[in-house]
């Protein structure tokens, strides 16, 4: 059996398949389903400073070959989390770790002070596509600047390990990755979901509440593949690759881009034991084509 650990900075996962924020719920939520122990990493639905309860319904939709979500971090804030959430994972025997959102640089960089104290949580995943509200409601994370402005308020404050989730709505991903590696990101994680619409043509009317919303399923993937592909080759940082990933073949493909692990999001709603599945398709693979380790195969792609 090929080993199957990899390492994101100081975290060291058993398997290097973790699940994608806002698909999970607390992972306490599929444990009829798995063995929560056998994933590499559980990260958490997005958590803000203060609870949110998020848009107005109609928040999902479907769509050719994926979903649309607008469900706008609906969470009960950091200290419910810390009060009742934490209790209940801390002594499961994986990584949990914390999505962050917030909508201005100091809101991060206090909910991510708060989930710094917590001892069993070795990692945060900031979330930069949140809107900044003092700049007119654009996004962190399609500027240098604002990208760069909360992982620098955030690493004054945290000194665990620093995933940050990249936006995929920008004009070159690899700049934005430049830029909070400088800023003493640990890692970033790629990528968040597309801007994407629907329309109800009977009612004349989009089919979310807000118009638009987070694009995400098989049909991401050939995007989220090249940027992660061009994030490897432009970081020294380890990578993180998410965008449609369904199966082994999708998850081997995107660590052959350069990921180090993966994030499986939108298929666990199809299938609750997909994750499982999927370590176990990669860790076949690397057995059938005589590799000892995930590891010999990160970046593998020829040419």
């Amino acid at each position: 059996m090929a080993s199957l650990n990899v390492k994101i900075n100081n975290l060291e996962l058993k398997n290097p398949v973790m699940t994608a924020s806002g698909t999970f719920g607390y992972g306490l939520e599929f444990a009829d389903f798995i063995h929560l122990d056998d994933i590499g990493g559980i990260i958490v639905k997005g958590t803000t400073l203060k609870a949110r309860e998020g848009n107005d319904y109609p928040r999902m939709a479907e769509t050719s070959s994926g979903m649309l979500n607008c469900v706008g971090l609906q969470n009960k804030g950091v200290d419910y989390f810390c009060e009742h959430i934490y209790p209940e994972i801390k002594d499961i025997s994986t990584h949990f770790i914390v999505n962050v959102s917030g909508s201005s640089p100091e809101d991060y960089a206090e909910c991510a002070s708060r989930v710094c104290a917590l001892e069993k949580i070795p990692a945060i995943e900031l979330n930069i596509s949140c809107p900044n509200v003092k700049d007119g409601g654009m996004a962190f994370g399609v500027t240098c600047e604002g990208a760069a402005s909360v992982v620098r308020a955030v690493r004054q404050r945290y000194d665990k390990t620093l995933i940050v989730k990249l936006s995929p709505n920008v004009t070159d991903i690899a700049d934005i990755a430049k830029t909070v590696e400088a800023e003493g990101a640990d890692s970033v994680s790629l990528i968040n979901t597309l801007m994407g619409m629907a329309v109800d043509i009977e009612k004349r009317q989009p089919l979310l509440s807000i118009g638009t919303g987070g694009l995400s399923g098989p049909c991401v993937k050939p995007i989220a593949l090249r940027m992660v592909w061009q994030v490897a080759k432009a970081v020294k940082i380890p990578v993180i690759g998410l965008g449609g990933i369904m199966n082994a073949q999708d998850a081997i493909e995107f660590i052959m881009a350069g990921a180090t692990a993966i994030e499986i999001g939108t298929a666990n709603f199809i299938d609750p034991a997909v994750t499982i599945k999927v370590r176990d398709g990669i860790n076949e693979w690397l057995d059938n084509h005589g590799c000892k380790s995930v590891q010999e195969i990160v970046g593998a792609i020829n040419g």
